[in-house]
């Protein structure tokens, strides 16, 4: 009886000609959207491969000069393009691809793609993620909502409910039916998708696990759009009624309540600005976290203690040249400073992630987006990721260049060079790009809330199809 049903549902939705035309829409959409995304991803890697080339030939032809100048001349770092950020490009717009890695400091990534972009960027840019989170749901209001309020106001309802049809089952197969005729359109636009996604990269198991994590995602998302607008449909009394309805709902969960959560999220853990956040950190490293341990008391300090250790009465007795292990020194405390503060700022960002996810049960759009963009490697936890192997191959650099002033010259060399030798003792920089079991891991509270969100739907709309009636 079921499957019956469905073929019903599915052989009248597919005669629908408003149906028709939206799915050719979303189709062109979605499918305008990852071809959009497929070009970025091949243009960006390009460009940032380029960039990475052109770094490293500056780097080994900089010349004969001081290693700790070399630090300053310092090097560029490119985050690497995911072959999935062509369907979901998540917070990536918002955020730099490049870095500047230099002496003394760690700075932010810089060339955000959203500073650059046109007025028309606010209302946010056409992926095929987009798509599929904001648009398809608005096509499944549009099949759903009249489900059982027109087979009320025709009379079928009675007839259905007179065969001795059960009520659940009528809801499962109007379910499955709809299930169906978005498959009409999934169905090619998956394989669609799939082949403007291999244009973008290589594939390989850990990107086709994120793609079926994907799939999955927004299955459990979509679906829980079907009930739901069932159980509305089962409720009402008037087409008119639940798709006003749905409506209201389809707007608080793309539009209301994601702008609510990223207010709140502001005002409850704000970000310090740019330039408030580079005063303090050059604050830290001047006078001291405390602001007791100013740079020339721990200098007097430091210079105490290595003449201690080496048994000289002078700097120029000393073994190795002083200025380079204070120049060491001064870029471990100041690697210290930067592991709190940028620990706090990181902190404030995982915070705001939380507000957004604790809204998700009102909108599961909020719970999808982040799985979604950190199966494609565009949230924030693959930028922290890219940011922390930055730093680290910056703090390796510059020790490296510091060891060579302290260990390969004396204090009275003032003039020491180093030449290309050195610098190519300096390896390039690689990302370790993180694997599927991590994201998973961080998502799962993401993946389980769509689980639910699915159950809580089915439940609704069964409960609301027993309590069905032709009147």
């Amino acid at each position: 009886m079921i499957l019956a049903i469905a073929r019903k549902e599915w052989t009248e939705l597919l005669r629908d000609g408003r149906f028709r035309g939206a799915a050719v829409l979303v189709f062109l959409l979605a499918t305008v959207g990852v071809a959009v995304g497929t070009q970025h991803v091949r243009s960006a890697r390009a460009e940032r491969a380029e960039g990475a080339r052109l770094t490293r030939q500056h780097w080994l032809e900089q010349g004969a000069k001081n290693p700790h100048s070399a630090a300053h001349y310092g090097v560029w770092a490119f985050k690497p393009e995911s072959s999935l950020a062509a369907f979901d490009r998540g917070v990536e717009p918002y955020l730099g691809v490049a870095v500047y890695l230099e002496a003394h400091k760690q700075n932010l990534t810089r060339h955000r793609p959203a500073a650059d972009a046109t007025a028309a960027a606010r209302f946010g840019e056409l992926t095929g993620a987009g798509v599929l989170q904001l648009l398809l749901p608005l096509l499944i209001v549009l099949l759903t909502f009249s489900a059982f309020t027109t087979e009320r106001e025709n009379g079928t309802l009675k007839l259905l409910l007179a065969t001795g049809v059960r009520r659940h089952q009528l809801v499962l197969g109007k379910a499955l039916g709809v299930g169906l005729a978005l498959a009409v359109l999934l169905v090619p636009l998956l394989a669609v998708c799939a082949g403007l996604l291999l244009l973008a990269g290589a594939w390989d198991a850990d990107v086709l696990g994120r793609a079926a994590v994907m799939v999955l995602g927004h299955g459990l998302y979509l679906a829980g759009f079907v009930f739901l607008g069932l159980a509305v449909s089962a409720r009402v009394r008037s087409s008119r009624v639940a798709l006003v309805v749905l409506l209201g709902l389809w707007t608080l969960n793309g539009l209301l309540v994601p702008r609510l959560a990223a207010d709140a999220a502001r005002a409850w853990a704000p970000v310090p600005e740019a330039q408030d956040f580079a005063r303090r950190l050059a604050e830290d490293y001047e006078r001291g976290m405390s602001g007791h341990a100013p740079a020339d008391q721990r200098l007097a300090a430091l210079e105490k203690e290595t003449l201690a250790r080496y048994g000289a009465s002078s700097l120029e007795q000393l073994p190795v040249n002083f200025r380079g292990i204070a120049l060491q020194a001064g870029e471990e405390y100041g690697n210290k400073v930067n592991a709190v503060r940028f620990g706090e700022l990181e902190a404030r960002y995982r915070a705001q992630e939380r507000l957004h996810l604790a809204f998700s049960p009102l909108a599961p759009v909020l719970a999808l987006r982040p799985l979604s963009a950190s199966m494609a490697r565009t949230d924030l936890e693959a930028h922290l990721r890219f940011m922390r192997q930055a730093e680290a191959y910056r703090q390796g650099l510059v020790k490296q260049m510091n060891d060579a002033v302290a260990f390969r010259s004396r204090y009275a060399d003032s003039d020491y060079k180093a030449d290309a030798e050195l610098w190519r003792e300096v390896p390039e920089f690689r990302v370790e790009a993180g694997t599927l079991g991590d994201a998973l891991r961080s998502q799962a509270p993401g993946l389980l809330l769509l689980g639910f969100w699915l159950v809580w739907t089915t439940v609704l709309a069964l409960r609301a199809g027993a309590r069905l009636s032709a009147v």
